[in-house]
């Protein structure tokens, strides 16, 4: 899915309170927080401006009672490609404007104190996170009298694919593991199978909103799947979501077996070719160097065609493998050392 609308999809997931309870419940742990009464939770609108007075929309900030008072939740949904090595500052910076509003707006704890907040980075990138999370691993070593008089920041991290299938699966009853698990998800088959048994784990009353947002997102999954593309109408349930897969998921993975076999001949094809090409150079020139295999196991029809062409006449398995003018698909091998 493009990461404009990957990163909205998200977002649209975490504005239900059941998927955020659940997201805290089940990938942070820390017994005091699974005592909170998390029917409590409730979104937080404030205004949180930059320096150049630029309005932040990407936050998500939830607050849910404790004994003590309010405590706020911060969520920062971060779907960056590459890992933002400053995060923790960013995150000094975002709890920093949320207590700045929450002062504008005076929403302060008993004895006019600042409250506790939870600040959360819930990253899908495809490498795993590997940025520090404190503020003080990003500040070389300091003398005694300064190392207290620094600010001082730590965010819990939540790296989605650093989490095992099994311990997602360990998590049934889980939305957010849920939607962890769709996103790992290979075949229309297994897309099916998951949707089906989403839709019978969420059919109280109490799961109608997020039935819709998970129906929407599925759709939006599926329609920007590379692997196999399904386009489905415009549909807000994942009552008509699955319906719908089920009506269809025949035809569907008949179309993805066909490409995977199609697929699948034209690879053998290319390898037969390539195995013929590498016992006739290996006949004019000897046995073949790691470069040159490297270079037919990963040759293109194209590629092959002209090496074939230009066996011919070359006079060394370097010429082979040239690109002469005019004859387009050729590699030079590697530099000597």
């Amino acid at each position: 899915m493009p990461a404009r609308d990957h990163d909205s999809g998200y977002k649209l997931l975490f504005s239900d309170p059941l998927m955020v309870r659940d997201l805290v419940r089940g990938f942070v742990d820390d017994p005091w927080l699974q005592r909170l009464d998390f029917s409590t939770l409730e979104p937080v609108k404030g205004h949180y401006v930059t320096e150049d007075m630029r309005q932040r929309a990407d936050d998500v900030v939830w607050r849910v009672r404790a004994d003590e008072g309010w405590v706020y939740l911060y969520l920062l949904i971060e779907f960056q490609h590459a890992v933002d090595r400053f995060m923790a500052l960013r995150m000094l910076v975002y709890v920093g404007l949320l207590y700045q509003d929450l002062i504008r707006q005076k929403q302060l704890a008993p004895g006019g104190q600042l409250p506790p907040v939870l600040p959360i980075v819930l990253y899908n990138g495809e490498r795993r996170w590997r940025a520090p999370t404190t503020l003080a691993a990003l500040v070389p070593p300091l003398p005694a009298f300064l190392k207290p008089l620094q600010p001082q920041m730590r965010y819990v991290l939540i790296d989605e694919g650093a989490y095992p299938d099994e311990t997602l699966r360990g998590l049934p009853q889980n939305l957010a593991a849920a939607i962890f698990q769709a996103e790992r998800l290979q075949t229309p088959a297994a897309i099916q199978d998951f949707v089906a048994r989403l839709e019978v784990e969420t059919r109280d009353p109490a799961f109608a909103r997020v039935r819709r947002i998970v129906a929407i997102w599925l759709r939006a999954v599926l329609r920007h799947n590379r692997t196999y593309a399904i386009d489905l109408p415009e549909l807000d349930d994942l009552q008509e979501l699955n319906t719908m897969l089920s009506q269809r998921i025949e035809k569907w993975a008949k179309e993805y077996l066909a490409a995977g076999e199609q697929k699948g001949l034209q690879q053998g094809v290319l390898r037969g070719e390539a195995r013929v090409l590498a016992r006739i150079l290996t006949r004019r020139f000897g046995e073949l160097p790691g470069w040159a295999e490297a270079h037919l196991s990963a040759a293109t029809g194209a590629q092959l065609e002209a090496w074939s062409d230009a066996v011919l006449d070359a006079r060394s398995l370097a010429e082979v493998f040239a690109e002469p003018q005019g004859r387009p698909g050729g590699l030079p091998p590697p530099a000597s050392h």
